[in-house]
């Protein structure tokens, strides 16, 4: 178990909501789904994705965006093209003054546009994520990335548009696995493009000391860890292991356990009914006492408090 496999373990597509949207020239899609986690791609055809306070992104056939936040986003052939359909929450489509008539027309299944066989074709899907793991990933991306088709698992996305128009028994299914395969293909590659910037516990895995000492962590949280038997385990001194991980991940070993704890308690804390109790023991904390301490000093609320607010 690698940190990224953990976050993504974490993050996965439940109800999510699929468009496929088939335009002509001139094009543009504006995307209000307000979702903290969305995908797009161009299955044919180019353009460029704008996003206020962004710089315009170019996208060729076949690239992938991920974009983060609730804000809007438009897709067009153009940064001077108007957007003829609004896609909403839920993925209601709204045509847009403007807009050919025929583009108030539903093709099929999440389909709109104005004809099956027209030039460009985007399809898009969104997360609602949920939970302090998903959101420990969403943070560590920016607000719109896009990686280039030949980077991306070719037939993850081959298979797109022909599942989105499907109206198969046990679909959404279907379609909530292919986001979650598409998601972790792109970010995978994206994490690996020396302009992403990656975040240190991911450039760290690479690392023999920090990498094992992160894999660690993340395959026994629970495990009653100190510096020492860690140092031990990964077979380097215990200077040698702060050091390497403080440079490379950003934080002390057992400040990075700390957190990845309480973030682990918090998911569990509202996604059950366990008690702080239970929940203490099974993320490494002797008993209840000893996670709201850590837990307050971390969140500056307790444990009971952060259940009660979601």
């Amino acid at each position: 178990m690698d940190v990224l496999d953990d976050l993504l373990a974490g993050t996965r597509a439940r109800d999510g909501v699929f468009n496929l949207t088939i335009m002509d020239p001139p094009w543009a899609v504006e995307i209000r789904d307000e979702a903290p986690l969305a995908l797009a791609t161009l299955v044919r055809g180019s353009g460029w994705v704008t996003r206020d306070g962004i710089p315009p992104v170019r996208m060729a056939e076949g690239d992938v965006a991920i974009f983060t936040g609730p804000s809007p986003y438009v897709v067009g052939d153009s940064v001077e093209t108007a957007p003829q359909l609004r896609i909403h929450p839920g993925g209601v489509c709204e045509p847009l003054p403007g807009a050919p008539v025929d583009y108030s027309a539903r093709l099929g299944v999440r389909t709109y546009g104005s004809r099956a066989s027209g030039a460009v074709m985007v399809a898009s899907g969104t997360y609602q994520v949920a939970g302090d793991v998903s959101r420990r990933l969403v943070t560590a991306l920016p607000p719109v990335l896009v990686v280039p088709a030949a980077d991306v698992a070719g037939s993850v996305m081959d298979m797109v548009s022909s599942e989105i128009q499907r109206d198969a028994a046990g679909q959404q299914s279907v379609l909530d696995r292919w986001l979650d395969l598409a998601l972790i293909t792109t970010l995978r590659a994206w994490f690996d493009r020396p302009e992403s910037q990656a975040p240190g516990w991911y450039q760290a895995q690479s690392d023999p000391i920090a990498g094992t000492a992160l894999r660690l962590l993340h395959e026994d949280p629970a495990y009653p860890w100190n510096v020492t038997e860690l140092a031990d385990r990964v077979g380097a001194s215990r200077a040698s292991l702060a050091r390497r991980f403080t440079a490379l991940v950003g934080e002390a070993p057992m400040s990075y356990l700390t957190g990845w704890r309480i973030t682990l308690a918090a998911d569990q804390l509202r996604a059950t009914r366990d008690t702080v109790e239970t929940i203490a023991r099974r993320v490494g904390y002797a008993n209840a006492f000893a996670l709201s301490v850590a837990f307050k000093r971390v969140r500056g609320t307790t444990p009971t408090a952060h259940r009660q607010a979601a």
